[in-house]
């Protein structure tokens, strides 16, 4: 599908299983890969698969990855012809991809005007009304704690505080009634001045009982966007996804093309090119679905959508971004191909409010079989460190219908052995087997009721698995090469004996 229209080096400015996932894409098509890193991902796993890297500077991504210059300044030196951001640190940063293309190279993702549009959730709210896209009723403007209590009570409790530049979760807040909005302005501004160094909120209606759906679109620059349908991600918790699957069981084919057509005109309004998502929020009961906000980059969850279209997004945004248009007949040929549901593996502790675990991945062993994904940044032996997001993998499963493509992700995770850090994997497996995800009927309150008080039963103390895991590394019998170990031993040791 590229043809010759293919650059020969690319830049990738991101860390981690995106990372990888761009170096295998670059790979199929013999793109040379320049990787930038920061000390602590000295040994990364991208760090060792790409051709080229270059330290960047310290741990702290405001002093290496969130570097605009120094990465424009490594890509110039090492005559990289493109810059493909990933997802989070720059990929929504308009300036960045301003001095991309000032600096003769080409940001692979949308222009820097249809990412201030859309990257402003005020400025996209109005913009979306204006377009005739239907918008979560709210207030965007003069954000002072007097206004927003008086507009919050004009649009009705619960509403939701949400950051207008953030994303991914982050400066958001919900206030059930008046007497917690005080302290969800508060925690709001704190978190969005943190995270983005703006202060300024909006507020919109919260549905209590919602779904959360999102559109992929694609658009050249030629004037094509396609839709390539539905991904739901429902299940969710601190507004970040866990599961996500496609297509949604909630959807129609009329209301997927509706939905579709309308993910369209949001992404024509600010004039958008390569891909992007546009997020909804949808009443399960009437199907009325409102525009949320549009992420203006690859999103973490593409894979499913991969799955189901036979589709490489990747390889669509390096030919979006060398200049070449959009097959003529793509968006006829995008149908639904049998059902995938992804699970998000992260180093974090269910029990404890999903704190964030993080030191060395003692043993990390990724499923196999029919049907079955892993994009991943890690290997054993890797570290988990605490300055960046822990996610240990991506796993994916394929089938011909909903319930075998549920199967196989179980069997999947089941599989999957992490030792070393605590993980989500047996939370991540409850989540699959409860009666309400069965059914497909999980909206964004679906950890909030069913699993607040979910606790790991049955499994061995963790110390026991290191030990498992490490039994190889213990020191050999003496006169012999083979490792001291309770497991081959035929000696009649037994546990607890």
């Amino acid at each position: 599908m590229l043809g010759t229209l293919i650059f020969s080096k690319i830049l990738i400015a991101n860390r981690g299983e995106i990372a990888v996932r761009i170096i295998w894409a670059c790979r199929e098509h013999q793109i040379k890969t320049l990787v930038v890193f920061s000390d602590a991902d000295a040994d990364a796993l991208f760090v060792r698969m790409a051709d080229e890297a270059v330290n960047i500077g310290p741990a702290a991504a405001a002093e290496s990855y969130l570097r605009g210059d120094r990465i424009i300044e490594v890509a110039l030196r090492h005559k990289a012809e493109a810059i493909h951001p990933g997802y989070g640190f720059l990929s929504e940063n308009a300036d960045f991809a301003r001095a991309v293309a000032a600096a003769g190279l080409v940001f692979i993702g949308p222009p820097a005007e249809a990412i201030e549009a859309m990257g402003d959730k005020a400025r996209a709210r109005k913009l979306m009304e204006q377009s005739g896209v239907p918008v979560v009723p709210g207030w965007q403007g003069q954000d002072d704690d007097h206004t927003l209590s008086r507009k919050a009570a004009e649009i009705g409790y619960p509403v939701m505080v949400k950051a207008s530049a953030g994303g991914g979760g982050k400066g958001m807040r919900i206030a059930m009634v008046e007497a917690e909005l005080p302290e969800a302005l508060a925690s709001a501004r704190r978190e969005a001045h943190n995270a983005f160094g703006d202060e300024r909120l909006i507020l919109e209606k919260y549905l209590l009982e919602a779904r959360h759906i999102e559109i992929q679109v694609l658009a050249d620059a030629f004037g094509r966007t396609v839709h390539l349908n539905e991904r739901e991600c429902s299940v969710q918790r601190r507004h970040q996804k866990i599961i996500e699957e496609t297509p949604s069981p909630l959807i129609t084919p009329e209301l997927r093309a509706a939905m579709g057509n309308t993910a369209i005109a949001a992404a024509e309004a600010v004039g958008y090119t390569n891909a992007g998502t546009v997020e909804f929020i949808v009443d399960p009961t009437s199907r009325a679905y409102y525009f949320l906000e549009m992420n203006t980059r690859l999103q973490v969850e593409h894979p499913i959508t991969e799955m189901t279209t036979g589709l490489d997004l990747v390889q669509l945004q390096l030919l979006i971004a060398a200049g070449a248009p959009l097959p003529d007949s793509l968006q006829e040929g995008i149908l639904p191909r049998g059902h995938a549901v992804e699970a998000r593996l992260y180093a974090e502790d269910p029990e404890a409010g999903f704190l964030p675990a993080a030191g060395p991945l003692l043993k990390f062993l990724p499923p196999d079989g029919p049907g079955v994904r892993v994009d991943t940044g890690v290997a054993s032996g890797d570290v988990i460190s605490t300055h960046y997001d822990p996610m240990i993998a991506k796993v994916i499963a394929h089938g011909p219908d909903r319930p075998s493509a549920i199967r196989r992700l179980q069997a999947a995770l089941r599989e999957t052995v992490v030792l070393g850090l605590r993980s989500n994997l047996s939370f991540l497996q409850a989540v699959l087997t409860h009666q309400e995800f069965q059914a497909g009927e999980a909206t964004t309150r679906f950890v909030e009721k069913n699993m607040k008080d979910w606790q790991m039963h049955g499994e061995l103390p963790m110390e026991v698995l290191i030990a498992a895991a490490l039994v190889n590394g213990a020191p050999a019998n003496k006169g012999t090469s083979e490792a001291v170990s309770p497991w081959t031993s035929l000696s009649g040791f037994r546990l607890g004996g």
